[in-house]
C-alpha cells in the first residue's frame, strides 16, 4: 500500500495577486517563506506558512478562469483551519469587514464551525479545535 505521510500543501490560483496576497497574510496571518515572480508564466507563486509549516502556494496567472464555487461543483471543496475560540475568530473576521456564514455545530463532532469566502469566492472553514 501506499505509504503517505502528510498533506504537503495546497496551492490555490487567484484572479488578483495582491488581494489574494492581503487577505492570506494580513487577514489569514500566513507567512511568507518565499515569492517569486516567473517571467516565463507571468506569473506569481508565493509559499506561504502557517505557524511556520508550509501549507499554501499561492498562484496568479494571466485572465484564469472563474471557479465554480455554487452550487457545489466537483473537486476540492473548500479549505478548513483549526481555531482555539470560534466566536473570537468570527469577531475577528467580521471587524475585517469581511462576511461570515453563523456559527453551526456539527452534527457528527459537536464541534462549532463557520464559512467565509476567500477574494474569489473559495470556500474557507474556520472549525473549533
Amino acid at each position: 500500500m501506499l505509504q503517505l505521510n502528510k498533506i504537503h500543501h495546497t496551492a490555490i490560483i487567484c484572479s488578483d495577486y495582491e488581494k489574494s496576497k492581503f487577505f492570506y497574510t494580513q487577514i489569514l496571518g500566513l507567512e511568507i517563506i518565499q515569492e517569486i515572480y516567473r517571467e516565463e508564466r507571468q506569473s506569481f507563486k508565493l509559499d506561504l506558512a502557517l505557524n511556520g509549516i508550509y501549507v499554501l502556494e499561492l498562484f496568479s496567472f494571466p485572465n484564469p478562469p472563474k471557479r465554480v464555487s455554487r452550487p457545489e461543483a466537483t473537486g476540492l471543496r473548500h479549505l478548513a483551519f483549526e481555531v482555539n475560540d470560534i466566536e473570537i475568530t468570527r469577531n475577528l473576521i467580521l471587524s475585517q469587514n469581511i462576511d461570515a456564514e453563523l456559527i453551526r455545530i456539527d452534527e457528527y463532532t459537536g464541534k462549532p464551525f463557520f464559512f467565509i469566502a476567500d477574494p474569489d469566492d473559495l470556500p474557507i472553514e474556520f472549525y473549533a479545535s
